[in-house]
């Protein structure tokens, strides 16, 4: 007789409803695309979508970022679909924070502490934990208030306070101590990363950057014939891997580098500057765009507002025009037998004029591979060339 199942012992995903407004900027479209992301990023995280609530405002409401009818809109969802957390697509403050979470009695995340999840998930080595654990802590710092509501608060002057007041200054005296230490632990690591570059510093140095999920971690296992961790995910990749890559006698270095994204925390930039210092010291930038996604030329302003802050703007760049195969334009007609663009007319597009030099592949089906090749042989050939005028007759 079969032994009886009691009880189920695997662990059900969280259920989620995201919300977001339409500021007058911003288009209905915009704001859904960016909804889909976020519903992406919970997906990443390991948790599920059941619905979207949007608003058009002027401005987010100072106390509960949406409006009041809103909220209990929201709220009447949340008790009758049984939802575990609620998800904003902006930075909440943490009044907001405290509103919302006494008005909906679940648990309330905004992007930035999402995002900030997903990396302590993703992190592996010991640099990117120390980062990713620095960030969440200056990003609970300003919560520190409404974790403590909970305890009652006495009322008068010296010696008086409540003990909720006194424990707040307790924890934010540690918080900033732990800071502190991270802070000091990042910089030990900058400097063993610092020898390691110097001691590469011979090679010519090509980075692989772009939008998360454009298919960066497969071009760097293709080229460098690697196995970098690949997935349908944002953030597969937190640490940044180098490889050596030798095409036609040519040693070149190859690093592959966190992807970007919209409305990424800037605290999370500033922890990760010393990751993507690979990028800033990179001779060459090898600019991954997933040429099927609708809105790809949002992604490529977004990837290059976050290199100008960098301070990597003024680098020689390839752009890569990848996943041509799932490519649909918008007249796209799915009875068509034929290809919707061969690699012909991606040559004569404005993309290719656009964006000198591009090239158009498809990495996972290694379309157009060869030509990708001998385009990046020929950059890092000049440079080396320029930099060892004697070694230019070995190629």
């Amino acid at each position: 007789m079969p032994r009886q199942k009691f009880f189920d012992t695997s662990v059900k995903p969280e259920r989620a409803v995201l919300v977001g407004i339409i500021t007058p900027g911003e288009t209905e479209e915009q704001t859904q695309e960016y909804l889909e992301e976020l519903k992406f990023l919970v997906q990443t995280a390991g948790g599920e979508t059941q619905h979207s609530f949007t608003q058009r405002m002027q401005r987010p409401d100072r106390a509960t970022f949406v409006g009041t009818g809103k909220l209990e809109e929201i709220n009447a969802y949340v008790k009758s679909e049984d939802i575990d957390m609620v998800i904003f697509d902006d930075e909440l403050s943490p009044s907001q924070l405290r509103n919302i979470e006494q008005e909906l009695k679940v648990k309330i995340l905004d992007r930035s502490n999402l995002i900030l999840d997903i990396f302590a998930k993703r992190a592996q080595t010991s640099q990117a934990k120390t980062q990713v654990e620095l960030a969440q802590l200056q990003y609970l710092l300003p919560l520190l208030t409404r974790l403590w509501t909970h305890l009652e608060r006495q009322k008068g002057g010296i010696g008086m306070r409540g003990p909720g007041e006194s424990q707040i200054e307790t924890d934010r005296r540690l918080i900033l101590n732990k800071i502190a230490l991270l802070k000091e632990r990042l910089k030990e690591i900058d400097k063993q990363n610092l020898t390691q570059r110097k001691n590469r510093a011979q090679l010519v140095r090509v980075s692989l950057v772009g939008y998360t999920n454009v298919g960066k971690s497969t071009i760097m296992n293709m080229i460098s014939k690697s196995e970098v961790f690949a997935e349908n995910k944002l953030f597969a990749t937190l640490d940044t891997t180098v490889r050596k890559v030798v095409i036609d006698n040519l040693p070149f270095l190859l690093s592959d580098t966190v992807g970007f994204i919209r409305k990424l925390p800037h605290h999370l930039i500033e922890c990760f500057k010393s990751t993507l210092d690979e990028v800033r010291e990179a001779d060459i930038l090898i600019h991954v765009v997933d040429i099927s996604h609708p809105n790809f030329e949002d992604q490529i302003n977004t990837v290059n507002e976050t290199l100008k802050e960098m301070g990597a703007i003024d680098k020689e760049v390839i752009t890569v025009f990848n996943k041509i195969d799932a490519f649909k334009p918008v007249d796209f007609d799915p009875q068509d037998e034929h290809p919707p663009m061969t690699l012909a007319d991606f040559k004569n597009s404005w993309m290719n004029k656009d964006r000198n030099p591009a090239i158009f592949i498809s990495a996972l089906n290694k379309e157009n591979i060869d030509e990708f090749r001998t385009m990046l042989y020929e950059k890092v050939k000049a440079i080396h060339t320029k930099r060892y005028p004697y070694d230019q007759l070995l190629y």
